[in-house]
């Protein structure tokens, strides 16, 4: 005798079976054809990506995005928090710091990429750990308005300058590229000098909550310049705001700009690695570069075979600062311990 099982039974069937595997493993089965994103770009710049990787391949993407006043820590938290169990198949981080320290922690899972040789090899893991791409840099912006183009600031040292006292802002240095900027620091200029740089600093400066608040600040005239992203300043530019872009110590013998990319990298035991191995793929090619290149956060292309360039450099040659990011997560705990205390009851 041969059975026949109506659709709507079979479903049923299915579902049944479903919860037996969760009531004896105490596990739920993950779909199969999606992968779960934590991404700490900012959600109008990412998500229309993801999209396209849902369209392309047929895979569903769930993305957990960040606030922008804990950009990425919170994310890194989650990760870490869930590393027993992990949630999470791909981060992509809107910087490289905490995503060093997922590294140095073993959170993450190595995939050689096929276009990994034609990035930097400072802006990737040698084991495939975890890849830089479209970066963002370090930069002050000055409202025309409020300071003489002779008075024009052109380091880092001038957020330290009396003169500027109470006009100037930075965000909230425990956070996003701000954080990676002053674990930069840390790690070039050492503890002492570092320390009494962020001191002077913090009597000097206003703190705001995030890079976007810096920037629209100083657009709108509140304060005469701040340190912020290219990506938030290139929008105060094209909003027809009163203000330039300066990129710090260009000088001779001095720093240079820090440049920091976004990261992707796999998180160790996600549930979907096969789809996760697709989407790093896609975030990696070229086409993903120039979108953000030319959209609205002019992110700075990192690879080889990209040609577009990024507005925010407009002719510009600039002198980028030469970093050891990895001696930057190490010195981070240390550094995060003095800028706790002296800003965490900052405004």
């Amino acid at each position: 005798m041969v059975w026949v099982v109506s659709p709507h039974v079979s479903r049923w069937l299915q579902v049944g079976s479903a919860f037996v595997v969760v009531f004896l493993t105490g596990c739920w089965v993950p779909a199969e054809n999606e992968v779960v994103v934590y991404a700490a770009l900012d959600r109008e710049f990412s998500e229309p990506i993801l999209k396209q990787f849902e369209q392309q391949t047929g895979i569903a993407v769930r993305a957990k995005y960040d606030v922008e006043s804990t950009k990425t820590v919170g994310l890194v938290t989650r990760i870490i928090e869930e590393r027993e169990r992990p949630g999470c198949d791909v981060f992509w981080n809107n910087e490289i710091l905490h995503t060093l320290r997922l590294d140095q922690l073993g959170l993450l899972s190595a995939y050689q990429s096929s276009r990994a040789e034609q990035f930097p090899a400072s802006y990737r893991s040698a084991q495939g750990l975890w890849y830089g791409m479209a970066a963002r840099a370090r930069v002050l912006l000055v409202n025309r308005e409020q300071v003489a183009e002779g008075e024009r600031p052109q380091s880092l040292a001038d957020l330290t300058d009396p003169r500027w006292r109470d006009r100037v802002g930075i965000a909230k240095p425990l956070f996003g590229t701000t954080a990676t900027h002053a674990a930069v620091l840390f790690a070039t200029w050492g503890d002492a000098r570092a320390q009494e740089f962020f001191r002077r600093m913090k009597g000097n400066v206003r703190i705001l909550s995030g890079n976007k608040q810096v920037a629209i600040a100083v657009g709108h005239g509140q304060l005469a310049f701040g340190l912020t992203d290219t990506d938030d300043a290139i929008i105060e530019v094209e909003q027809g705001r009163p203000v330039d872009i300066v990129f710090p110590d260009q000088q001779p013998g001095a720093l240079g700009t820090l440049l920091i990319p976004n990261t992707v990298a796999l998180v160790r035991g996600g549930p979907h690695a096969r789809q996760a191995e697709r989407l790093l793929e896609f975030l990696l090619t070229p086409a993903v570069e120039e979108q953000l290149a030319q959209g609205r956060s002019s992110q700075i292309p990192l690879q080889k075979s990209v040609s577009a360039t990024a507005r925010v450099l407009a002719n510009r040659s600039v002198k980028w600062m030469e970093v050891d990011f990895a001696a930057a997560a190490t010195a981070w705990e240390h550094a995060a311990g003095f800028l706790r205390d002296e800003f965490a009851a900052a405004d």
